[in-house]
C-alpha cells in the first residue's frame, strides 16, 4: 500500500469534520463533540498510517519539509483533541482540520521531496522529534493566540460574529494560551538542549540560522511566561509576543528548509 491511500483517507475526514461544523455554524446547530471527536480520531488514525509509510524508508527517516509539515499537523490536531476533552476547545478544530487536510495531502502527493536520516543515528532523532513536539504545541498557542485577538477585537467593539460566540470565553482561551506556551517552552528548552548534545556543531554554517533563531524565539517565550508569572501580562500583550516568538520558529525551520531546497536544493 502507498502513504498516498491512507493519506486520502484521512483528507476525506478532515473535510468532513470541517464541513460538519461549518453546516452546524450556517444552521446555528450545536455541535455534536463526541461526533466531531470520532471523525478526528478516524482521520488521525488514516494520517499516521500514511506518516508510518512516509517517514520508514529503507534508507532511514524521511525528514523532508511535507512529510514534517505533516507530522506537526497530525501532532496539533491530536493534542486539539486530547484538550478538548477537559476544555472547550472543539472551535479550533474548524481551522486546524483544514491545515491537516493540505499537509496530509502535500506529503502524500510528493512523496519524494525527502531528506533521510540513517536510523542508527537515534541521538539526532530524539532532537528531531522534541524539535517537532514543540514546533506542535507552539503551533497551536499561536493559532490560540490568534483567534483570542479576534475574539477580543469583535468584543471590544461589540459586533462578535456567529463564528466568535462558539469560543470559549476570554479568560479560559487565555488560560489555555499560556498552559501550551509553558508546555512548548519546556519542550523547546529539551529540543535545543538534546541539538547541544547531539549535534557536533549547532552553529555549523547550515545550522547556525536556525540555531540562533531558535535561541531567540525560545528568548521571546521565556520573557513573555516571565511577565505572565511576575508582571501579570495578558491580552494584547500576550498575542503579540506569543506571535514574535512563532514567527522566529517558523523562520528557524520552515524559512531555512524553503531556501535550502528552493534555491540550493538541498
Amino acid at each position: 500500500m502507498t502513504a498516498l491511500t491512507p493519506s486520502l483517507l484521512a483528507a476525506f475526514f478532515y473535510f468532513g469534520g470541517m464541513l460538519y461544523q461549518m453546516l452546524c455554524l450556517g444552521k446555528r446547530l450545536t455541535v455534536n463533540t463526541g461526533l466531531l471527536r470520532g471523525i478526528g480520531l478516524v482521520a488521525l488514525v488514516a494520517h499516521a498510517a500514511s506518516l508510518y509509510l512516509q517517514l520508514m524508508t529503507d534508507q532511514g527517516f524521511a525528514l523532508g519539509l511535507f512529510n514534517i509539515a505533516s507530522l506537526i499537523a497530525w501532532l496539533i490536531v491530536a493534542l486539539t483533541l486530547l484538550s478538548s476533552l477537559r476544555a472547550p476547545v472543539t472551535s479550533l478544530l474548524l481551522g486546524l482540520y483544514p491545515l491537516a487536510l493540505i499537509t496530509a495531502l502535500l506529503a502524500g502527493l510528493f512523496p519524494h521531496e525527502a531528506t533521510t536520516l540513517p536510523s542508527g543515528q537515534s541521538g539526532l532523532l530524539v532532537h528531531i522529534l522534541l524539535s517537532v513536539l514543540a514546533y506542535g504545541i507552539l503551533t497551536i498557542a499561536a493559532f490560540q493566540a490568534t483567534l483570542l485577538a479576534v475574539q477580543d477585537y469583535q468584543l471590544k467593539h461589540k459586533h462578535p460574529t456567529r463564528f466568535i460566540r462558539t469560543f470559549p470565553p476570554l479568560q479560559t482561551m487565555e488560560r489555555l494560551l499560556f498552559q501550551f506556551l509553558l508546555c512548548g517552552e519546556v519542550l523547546l528548552t529539551l529540543a535545543l538542549i538534546s541539538g547541544f548534545v547531539f549535534l557536533e556543531n549547532m552553529f555549523a554554517q547550515h545550522l547556525a540560522h536556525k540555531t540562533l533563531l531558535s535561541c531567540l524565539a525560545w528568548v521571546v517565550f521565556g520573557v513573555l511566561l516571565w511577565g505572565r508569572h511576575f508582571r501579570g501580562w495578558r491580552g494584547s500583550n500576550a498575542i503579540r509576543w506569543t506571535l514574535a516568538g512563532f514567527l522566529l520558529l517558523m523562520l528557524a525551520y520552515f524559512g531555512s528548509k524553503l531556501v535550502r531546497h528552493l534555491l540550493v536544493g538541498a
